[in-house]
């Protein structure tokens, strides 16, 4: 039976995206297939960014160390960027632009000023290697990137065909830009953009390894934007029933990567709505994310488990008052059970949240809330009306009986187009009906929350940062030391699972743990490397068809590594 709870949100969803209602809906015909849409969107980013920057102009926006902007100001900034990259780079309608960069008041400015210039932001990991940014440069035609000095660095290490243009996203945003607007000429017209026209390319590793660039046009961001802004009015009109409502100006930290679609769209892009105050920090620390959280009177926050755990376990918690956040939310991966309870014990009132979804939904996907998330602490929770469609798939297509574990896919306005460049990939991605295939498999329940149970795709998740394990045994193979490999995850209490490899080396040749790391190192963003390395005297286990038996060295290993924790 559905909670009351979830039965008031429901009441509350239908009167806001009913006939009349504030976020009414209306329907959009996509490869034959008929989808929900909210009709008071902006069909493009820069004609959102302009209305809610006129909306909210005073009030702050960005605040990074001492430094405070308005949305008035960030906006004029970004219209500044636009008219240099047209004029001053030549930067025509559907470019892809990169940036490279940790977080910084510049880096939400250039993504605007990219957008409002026709160009199509192309948002590469901040945490790769050089190798790694170069590769994806160059699948993506990305020949014009953005850098601070760390990632130029890394970028002048390895042969690509992209510009680079080096910041100091460090300095003050007026300082940190001088660069970029100093190429400017005068005026420039900026084009005029519709839904269809590309806005983003992200990127995720799959099983593979080699990264895929999800190309999304403006309409699929903008309603993604909007489905949370859904979620929010929700949240609010149930706070306002309850009398809960604060008056403070909304705000939250962005403490995790803006290269991240969590950072980019239900953080950054909601903020320009919801006239939210983001708190930039350009490196995490539980102890700086609490100092600011008192400081900045900070309403939400969200990041990965690991965070919210770090600063509900932190020894000086008890110095700084959190008690302005209603909200701890967390994303990326599971949160383990028993820290949902925490939360709801130990922060004070503040009430724990999760959210599911991918890089090629523009994080659009399910969301279990307050005592519906402490009733069932093991699940992603409910599509995320209004736009989300969830469904239970085999691996034909149809959809599984309720209750049955099957692939958990998605369908919405908001999904991704394509890989880059990458037919193969995207044919594998897409039910003929336009699911997309998530490579997790789950089962709902009768009440329609998502439970997630294993992955399909041969992938680890570290923190919200998805690694292929083919990706990682081919490096170990670039070794000559290197026989055999396998690389799969175990459970660690901090990022819900890293790593672990289990490798026999080659005949007559030595290998240590140390070794294998530093390897790794020169090829491998650090994220990757594996936490726990066994090397075996006899060559692995292997299937009939004389394939590696992954399955039982992977079972075999987490059970090892699981005694070891436990002692």
């Amino acid at each position: 039976m559905p909670s009351e709870l979830d039965k008031r949100l429901d009441a509350i969803m239908d009167q806001l995206t009913g006939p009349g209602g504030q976020l009414r809906t209306t329907t959009i015909e996509q490869d034959g297939v008929t989808l929900p849409m909210i009709a008071v969107a902006p069909p493009a980013l820069p004609q959102y960014f302009a209305w809610f920057c006129a909306q909210h102009g005073a009030a702050e926006f960005l605040v990074c160390g001492d430094e405070r902007l308005t949305f008035a100001q960030v906006h004029a900034q970004a219209q500044a960027v636009a008219k240099a990259l047209v004029t001053g780079y030549g930067v025509q309608k559907g470019d892809h632009v990169g940036i490279a960069a940790r977080n910084a008041p510049s880096w939400i400015v250039l993504y605007m000023g990219i957008l409002m210039a026709g160009g199509v932001a192309s948002l590469l990991n901040g945490w790769w290697t050089g190798a790694e940014l170069a590769d994806a440069v160059d699948a993506t035609d990305t020949r014009l990137v953005f850098a601070d000095r760390t990632r130029a660095e890394r970028l002048a290490e390895a042969k690509h065909g992209a510009t680079v243009v080096t910041l100091d996203v460090g300095r003050p945003l007026a300082e940190a830009l001088a660069p970029v607007l100093a190429r400017g000429t005068g005026e420039a017209t900026l084009p005029e953009l519709t839904g269809d026209d590309i806005a983003t390319i992200l990127f995720t590793s799959g099983s593979t390894g080699q990264s895929k660039g999800a190309v999304s046009n403006h309409r699929a961001v903008v309603q993604g934007t909007f489905n949370y802004i859904a979620q929010s009015l929700m949240s609010l009109q149930l706070l306002t029933q309850m009398g809960e409502v604060s008056a403070l100006q909304p705000a939250t930290l962005l403490n995790v990567p803006l290269f991240h679609v969590t950072a980019e769209v239900p953080v950054m892009l909601q903020s320009f709505a919801i006239g939210r105050k983001l708190v930039i920090m350009g490196k995490w620390d539980a102890e700086e994310a609490m100092r600011l959280m008192e400081k900045e009177k900070v309403t939400y926050f969200v990041g990965v488990p690991l965070m919210s755990f770090e600063i509900l376990t932190h020894p000086n918690r008890h110095k700084y008052d959190l008690s302005t956040v209603r909200d701890f939310a967390a994303g990326g991966a599971p949160r383990p059970v028993d820290h949902v309870k925490r939360i709801e014990d130990e922060m004070g009132g503040a009430k724990p949240l999760i959210g599911y979804g991918l890089t090629e939904t523009n994080g659009v996907g399910c969301g279990n809330f307050r005592e519906n998330y402490l009733a069932k602490p093991n699940s992603t929770g409910r599509g995320s009306r209004p736009l989300v469609d969830l469904a239970i798939l085999d691996d034909a297509g149809n959809p599984v009986p309720q209750g049955e574990r099957g692939e958990v896919c998605i369908r919405s306005v908001c999904n991704f187009l394509h890989y880059y460049n990458n037919p193969e990939a995207t044919a594998e991605a897409f039910t003929a009906d336009r699911y997309f295939r998530s490579g997790d498999i789950g089962y709902l329940d009768e009440d329609g929350y998502l439970f997630i149970v294993d992955r399909k795709k041969d992938i680890i998740i570290r923190g919200g940062e998805n690694i292929s394990c083919q990706e990682v045994e081919a490096a170990l193979y670039e070794n000559a030391d290197v026989a055999e490999a396998a690389v799969f995850g175990i459970a660690d209490p901090k990022f819900g699972e890293v790593p672990a490899a289990v490798v026999h080396a080659a005949d007559g040749r030595t290998l240590t743990v140390e070794g294998l790391r530093a390897f790794l190192a020169a090829r491998l963003a650090a994220f990757k490397i594996p936490d726990r390395i066994w090397i075996v005297p006899d060559p692995l286990p292997r299937l009939g068809t004389e394939k590696i038996d992954k399955v039982t060295i992977r079972n075999h290993y987490r059970a090892i590594a699981a005694r070891s924790a436990a002692a």
